[in-house]
């Protein structure tokens, strides 16, 4: 059965950090490219950042270049999103999402609020 659940979400001040998980299974995990995606209340669901199945090569929104990190570890089958200097406009349920040609998984998400 293919799992992606994420963690790590919560409560936190503007300027604060959070680290997010997603650990997979069910799936060959190495094989897959892996994006995190965010969607506030009354917007739609934007990528956030993204990692080839190697690890090579990242990309982000341009909104988040500079303060998030994406990466991953092939061998605990889990990405992570490292996010610094918090805004309030990243306050969202935070998906993570495994594709490849033949298809795609998503998490459950997880929710971070970003407020004082």
């Amino acid at each position: 059965q293919v799992q992606l659940v994420e963690s790590g979400g919560g409560l936190v001040q503007p300027g604060g950090s959070l680290r997010l998980a997603c650990a997979a299974s069910g799936f060959t995990f190495r094989l897959y490219n892996l994006r995190w995606y965010r969607q506030a209340p009354g917007k739609e669901r934007e990528l956030v950042a993204g990692i080839t199945s190697g690890g090579g090569y990242t990309n982000y929104a341009d909104s988040v270049k500079g303060r998030f990190t994406i990466s991953r570890d092939n061998a605990k089958n889990t990405v992570y999103l490292q996010m610094n200097n918090l805004k309030s406009e990243g306050t969202a349920v935070y998906y993570c999402n495994a594709y490849r040609f033949s298809g795609d998984f998503w998490g459950q998400g997880t929710q971070v609020t970003v407020s004082s």
